[in-house]
């Protein structure tokens, strides 16, 4: 445990000094729920962040499965999807000890997750609960002024986009973006055909989740 919680903090240490190919990932799940989904939207996002931030990631994201011990190498996973998700005993275990050893979750709802996901985490984190995060949140102060909360990327049922978060001692752990739909915004222009407008809005919060992460 001790060398898995070093891993992560030795990950978040080398993004802050400047170090080279940090690695982000997405996050492989069980149930029939499409994981895979988006698969231009992350290498979109990095490259974005490299650009106009400065970073140095790796453009190559990883894959890594709930239950792996592979997670405790990346200082941020992604996870989407359009269905069901399931995490047994062991996957919520090994879920729950990466975010506590400083590991960070974003999960985008693609349409139709949440009812699955927020009680999936619930197994991860029995004694937390779902707070929506206020317009005040730093997380929509920068890089780029958010002042409405997350941005409304696809339509899905009329409703207003929601940044719903777990947060343990005191650290925003896990971020669930809802009637959003970043990972949409994020994907090559080709394949939702979205506005430059509508895209650059999805990156520039995409930005705001990464900086957040990586400067807690």
């Amino acid at each position: 445990m001790v060398r898995k919680l070093l891993i992560v903090i030795l990950s978040l240490m080398s993004f802050a000094a400047g170090a080279q190919q940090t690695k982000i990932a997405l996050l492989k799940y069980k149930g029939g729920g499409d994981w895979y989904a988006n698969p231009t939207s992350l290498p979109n996002l990095v490259k974005f962040c490299n650009q106009e931030l400065k970073t140095d990631l790796n453009v190559n994201v990883a894959t890594v499965e709930v239950g792996s011990p592979d997670i405790f190498n990346y200082p941020f996973v992604h996870m989407t999807g359009h269905g069901n998700v399931t995490f047994d005993k062991a996957e919520a275990e090994n879920l729950r000890n990466y975010l506590i050893g400083g590991g960070f979750l974003h999960v985008d709802d693609n349409y139709g997750l949440k009812d699955f996901i927020m009680v999936q985490m619930m197994k991860v984190f029995p004694e937390l609960e779902w707070v929506e995060l206020p317009y005040s949140h730093p997380i929509f102060k920068s890089p780029y002024p958010f002042p409405d909360g997350l941005p409304k990327i696809h339509e899905h049922d009329l409703k207003t986009p929601q940044a719903f978060g777990l947060i343990y001692d005191g650290r925003l752990v896990c971020l669930f973006t809802y009637e959003c739909d970043l990972g949409d915004g994020w994907e090559d222009q080709r394949v939702h055909k979205d506005s430059e407008e509508v895209r650059l809005k999805a990156l520039k919060m995409g930005a705001n989740i990464l900086q957040y992460v990586f400067s807690q």
